[in-house]
This record gives C-alpha cells, structure tokens and sequence, in this order.
C-alpha cells in the first residue's frame, strides 16, 4: 500500500502545471544579430562645464573641423570646450 501511495504521489507531483520543465531552444538563427555596423556621429558638439553648447563641428572622415561657435562664445570658450571634452573622454 505503502509503494501504491508514493507513485500516486509522485504522479501527482510530476502532472503539477506549476512546474515547468526545461525546453530546448529549437529556433536556429538566421542571421547575425548585427547585420551592419552602426553608423557614428555626422558631426560633434562641444559643450562648457554648465552644459551649454559652445560650437558644432562636421566630421570628415575621422577628423572634426569647421567648427561654428554658438552667439555669445568667444574663443576662449570654445578651446575650453575642447579641454573639457577631452577630460570627459579620459574618465
């Protein structure tokens, strides 16, 4: 009687729809999952230590240039602006 009550509960146990059994992941990937590399940025901002935009630069190739100061910057501003993006690119 003793085994005849462990395999109904056992039974009982293994029909629980609580427990979740293990599936294997039967999907194959098709493709990569990065099909091309992200683009980078068109261009560059420069910002002071408040925040503010000081000047927006364009990118051509790897190089930043042409860079116009935002009204009411002077030069001073804008080569701190240039200090302090390259501090943030240290950390």
């Amino acid at each position: 009687m003793g085994a005849l009550s462990a395999f109904i509960l056992l039974a009982a146990v293994s029909a629980n729809p609580s427990v979740e059994h293990a599936k294997p992941h039967t999907n194959p990937v098709t493709k990569p999952a990065l099909v091309e590399v992200p683009k980078g940025p068109n261009g560059l901002t420069l910002y002071n230590a408040n925040g503010d935009a000081v000047a927006k630069c364009d990118k051509k190739d790897d190089a930043f240039g042409n860079c116009k100061m935002e009204p009411g910057y002077t030069l001073d501003d804008l080569m701190n602006a240039w200090v302090h993006a390259y501090e943030d690119l240290a950390k």
